[in-house]
Parts: structure tokens; C-alpha cells; sequence
């Protein structure tokens, strides 16, 4: 070999030894898109990004030589600002995941993005059921609850109880259509009946006119399918209007430990609700939630705080052992893995991208019974997760065969 094309080899192979040293440093990124500063930054917003952060740090900040890096940005509850967002990370900025994405419109459409590009969506924010449905699809797993899981834990149960007859305040898109929805079947299931429904637009701070046409139904429950700041105005107003001194018995169909504390127990006292977590409920949740407020101003993690982190530690894990980034597959990992955490303990995510746990339902203290800022609930009973979420083979979902 003469003397040039020996520097010729040797020149392309330290050119190929640099290129695996770049791709091996090249970090595993995820993205945490979620509401920083509207309606639902306290429900996901900056707590969504430390909880991811925590998985990172928690799974050993590494996925085989490569750094995990969390990155953020404000989706503003907006569909096409979410999707550009998304767009970019994706083509421009090496993100592999995108988590939270609390509000469903926007979740629904980054979901189509993130087939298209073949990169991953765990859902943790959004609610509605047709994620694992009529939308569903091979690289997304839904992972803390969703329309469906609430309307038949809280509205079955109280159903069966006797508080057969309901009133609807209903948020006007689609988390509020799908809950409207799922609510009906689940009651009018158990014996129910729905004695009236409105819907309010995003971000409404007068309920008055709602809250008249739910006392004038007579129902005996009063039922908010909203979240974030309007589940909180909404419960507010409700018992300045007197509702519960009147007989009737609030319900919210997704209102978290971040929207309780925030009204306070006076005002939320009696609310009966559905949590798929709650700090308080063994030894894992409290390390964890103790951890969280460390770094949180003393704030406690809510539900979709939990599941951004058992989503993120769960990617992680795939990810590592797929030892790929192409989508389908860390989620084909992710679904033939099972889930273990200490936050939602073992389960699995199902065909459709339904993660599967148990739920509890809760009823919020009386301020006597509290004994700290956030010993707020009761446990009234855990839905076992055979139950706890829609049938695999009612969704609709043409990943299930």
C-alpha cells in the first residue's frame, strides 16, 4: 500500500471511529409539552417538567452511553402551537418523546404528528378516551387516566349509591365532549339519569348562569367535567351559591390534589373524585412525593405529575433495552414490558396504548379532619384495574385484533 492511500485509510477510519463517538454521545432527548402558564399549569405545567427531570435523574441520567436530557415548552392549550412545537422537536432538535401534553385537542393532534414521524407520545394531561379509541395509535401509550376511567369510577359509584339523577357542567371541546360522553353511558348503565347539561367555553370565570340551571334541575348531583382553573371557579361558585347547604352533591369528574388545595377544604369538603395517585398512599408515594416538594416550592405532585414520571422511567427502560430510536419499537418495548414503579406499581399497557393500574376513589376532609397542608382525601375504595379502564375490545381501536 503506498504512503497516500495508507493516510487515506487511516483518514476514513478515524472519520468512522468520530462519527460512532458522536452518535453514542448523542442524547436521548424527551420533550415536555404542557401548559406553563394558563389554566392548567398547575394541573401539568412546571411540575410535568420536574417530574421527567426525576425520572431521568431516578433511571441514572444515561441510556447506555448516551445523556438523557428533558427539555419544555408552553403548548399555550393551542392545537397548532402545539403541533408546531412538536414538528420542530422532532425535525429539527432530536427530540425522541414527547410527554404530558395536557388538553386534548392538542394531545390528538401531536399524536398524528408523532406517527407520522415515528417518535413517541406519553400522554399523561389529556383525557380523552378516544387516545386509546377511534384515534389510537402504535406510538402512543395513554398512561394516567382518561374520560372513560373517571366517568365509570366516579359516576358509577355514585350512581349505585343512589345519587341517581345528574346535572352537567361540561367544558366546550373535545375532553369535554368525551367525558360528556362516557359519563352518560356510565350512568344511565348504573341506573342513572342526566336531568340537564351546559358547556362553558376554556378559561369561563363566571359560572352563575351554569350553576342557576343546575340548581333549577333539582338533580342530585351537580357534576363539573372541566379541569385546571375552571374545575377550581367552578367549585368555588358552587358553594357561594349554596349548592351542597342545598341538598345537592358536587362532583368533579377530573379535579386533582393541586386544584383541592387550591380551594381549600371549606370549599371542596364532601367532593367526591378519582385519583389514579395520591402521595399519601403507601411508602413509594410518599418518598416520592416528599422528593418532589423538596424541589417544588413544598408543593405535592397531583396524578398527572405522577404519571409523567412512571411514563418517562418506563420509556427510559425500553428505550435502553430496544437499544433503538425508532418509535413503534420502544413502544412495542414499552408494551411487552411490564410496568413497575413505585408510584403505580405493576401493571401493563395494553394493545391499544391503554396503561392499566388501579384508580381510588377519594372524598375530600372536612378541615377538622385534616392533619397537614396536604392531607386532604379519604380513601372511599380502589377500582381494581380489571375494571378501572374501558373494555380493550369496546374502544374501537385498530391496533386490537
Amino acid at each position: 500500500m503506498t504512503i497516500k492511500r495508507l493516510i487515506l485509510a487511516l483518514a476514513v477510519t478515524l472519520s468512522g471511529l468520530g462519527g460512532a463517538a458522536q452518535a453514542a454521545d448523542k442524547p436521548v432527548k424527551i420533550g415536555v409539552l404542557t401548559d406553563m402558564s394558563g389554566i392548567y399549569s398547575d394541573f401539568g405545567g412546571p411540575g410535568s417538567v420536574l417530574a421527567a427531570r426525576m425520572a431521568a435523574e431516578d433511571f441514572g441520567g444515561k441510556v447506555g452511553g448516551a445523556p438523557v436530557e428533558i427539555v419544555a415548552a408552553d403548548h399555550q392549550n393551542k392545537a397548532d402551537v402545539g403541533s408546531s412545537i412538536a414538528r420542530r422537536w422532532f425535525d429539527q432538535d432530536g427530540v425522541e418523546a414527547i410527554a404530558d401534553v395536557p388538553t386534548s385537542s392538542v394531545a390528538l393532534a401531536v399524536a398524528e404528528i408523532a406517527r407520522e414521524k415515528n417518535k413517541v407520545l406519553l400522554v399523561s394531561g389529556a383525557g380523552t378516551s378516544d387516545i386509546t379509541g377511534k384515534n389510537c395509535s402504535p406510538n402512543t401509550v395513554h398512561w394516567t387516566y382518561d374520560t372513560w376511567a373517571l366517568a365509570n369510577s366516579t359516576g358509577g359509584a355514585l350512581t349505585k349509591a343512589g345519587y341517581d339523577t345528574w346535572f352537567f357542567i361540561t367544558v366546550d371541546y373535545s375532553f369535554g365532549y368525551a367525558l360528556e360522553r362516557d359519563a352518560s353511558d356510565s350512568l344511565t348503565a348504573a341506573g342513572g339519569k342526566i336531568l340537564g347539561k351546559v358547556r362553558h367555553p376554556v378559561g369561563t370565570s363566571d359560572f352563575s348562569s351554569f350553576l342557576v340551571q343546575a340548581q333549577a334541575s333539582q338533580a342530585k348531583v351537580v357534576a363539573f367535567g372541566n379541569a385546571g382553573a375552571d374545575t377550581i371557579n367552578g367549585v368555588k361558585q358552587a358553594a357561594e351559591f349554596g349548592l351542597v347547604q342545598g341538598g345537592q352533591k358536587l362532583a368533579s369528574m377530573l379535579i386533582t390534589l393541586s386544584d383541592i388545595h387550591a380551594l381549600g377544604l371549606k370549599a371542596a369538603q364532601g367532593l367526591v373524585l378519582t385519583e389514579a395517585f395520591y402521595w399519601d398512599l403507601n411508602d413509594g408515594t410518599r418518598d416520592f412525593g416528599r422528593r418532589f416538594a423538596a424541589r417544588n416550592n413544598g408543593v405535592y405532585p397531583n396524578m398527572v405529575h405522577a404519571g409523567v414520571y412512571g411514563a418517562v422511567m418506563h420509556y427510559l427502560k425500553a428505550r435502553a433495552s430496544a437499544g433503538t430510536d425508532d418509535g413503534k419499537a420502544v413502544v412495542e418495548k414499552m408494551k411487552a414490558t411490564k410496568t413497575d414503579d413505585p408510584l403505580f406499581g405493576v401493571g401493563e399497557i395494553r394493545a391499544d396504548g391503554r396503561k392499566i393500574h388501579d384508580l381510588y376513589l377519594f372524598e375530600v376532609k372536612a378541615p377538622g379532619e385534616s392533619k397537614g397542608t396536604y392531607d386532604l382525601y379519604k380513601l372511599l375504595r380502589t377500582v381494581p384495574a380489571a375494571e378501572a379502564f374501558r373494555p380493550l375490545a369496546s374502544g374501537g381501536c385498530n391496533l386490537v385484533h
